[in-house]
């Protein structure tokens, strides 16, 4: 799947953070203001050497538990065409907190390559409540629309800024009944909130519990750990690291990109 959908076997993956959207609490009114930044952002993810992107609607927060506002579903589709005529990577969609099924639709109005939902399966409890599993209806609505191949899902096991609902979670097993029960084509790890990397630890029973499924580093990547979380690891979805003075708030910085790239590089080239 990684060649196919990434054109390598290590992918880095840059996040693009949406300025505040329609139906949102934080929205400004200003949508070209929105649209500007996601286009200067894909032209650095780009230039800097990203193998593909993922956009979501970082700064939405507080989000919505399931179903986003359908002018968010609008706005973030809008934005998602504009990424896609500017990079022309792989794009990816991210509907915070838990909406997969907007996820694909957007994906699907604007030929994104796959999605990513942060609870596909099990149930998690989180900062807006006990978020569910919605993989039975996911996987039929993307089989109604027609993507079941066009339209990859990446899932998250035990997401960051929340915990499993129940006790003895072992994430070995999450990650195999995510892939095996949910369907997932792909699983994401991350650490406990936005910017945190995963224990080596988790990573490692991940990959022993899924020996031959892609397996992506969801946060806290950075290029002093990225040869570390890339020897157990296929790809990495990365965001904070590339921002800007390392600020959150901040838009993507080429340079940073860059130079994430580069030290992804040296970590995959064998030593002499």
């Amino acid at each position: 799947m990684l060649e196919e959908l990434f054109g390598t076997t290590k992918p880095v993956i840059g996040v693009i953070h949406l300025l505040p959207l329609p139906g949102s609490p934080r929205f400004s009114g200003q949508i070209e203001a929105m649209l500007a930044r996601a286009e200067q952002e894909a032209a650095s993810l780009a230039s800097g050497g990203a193998d593909a992107i993922i956009v979501e609607n970082f700064f939405d927060a507080p989000f919505a538990k399931n179903r986003v506002d359908m002018a968010t579903a609008c706005a973030l589709t809008l934005a998602a065409k504009r990424i896609k005529e500017i990079s022309q990577l792989p794009l990816g969609i991210n509907v915070l907190r838990n909406d997969g099924h907007a996820a694909l639709a957007v994906a699907a109005a604007c030929q994104a390559e796959f999605i990513r939902v942060n609870v596909l399966t099990g149930a998690m409890v989180t900062d807006q409540g006990v978020i569910e599993s919605e993989a039975h209806e996911l996987m039929m609505y993307r089989r109604m629309l027609g993507m079941e191949t066009q339209i990859r899902i990446l899932a998250d096991v035990m997401v960051k800024h929340a915990v499993p609902l129940g006790v003895g979670a072992q994430i070995g097993q999450m990650a195999k009944d995510t892939v095996f029960r949910g369907m997932a084509d792909g699983i994401i790890v991350s650490g406990v909130a936005t910017g945190s990397a995963p224990p080596l630890e988790d990573l490692q029973a991940v990959r022993h519990a899924l020996p031959k499924t892609p397996i992506f580093v969801g946060s806290g990547i950075s290029r002093e750990n990225v040869g570390a979380m890339l020897g157990i690891a296929d790809g990495i979805i990365v965001a904070s690291s590339l921002k800007r003075q390392g600020v959150l708030e901040n838009p993507v910085d080429v340079d940073r990109v860059r130079a994430l790239v580069d030290s992804v590089k040296r970590a995959l080239t064998p030593s002499s």
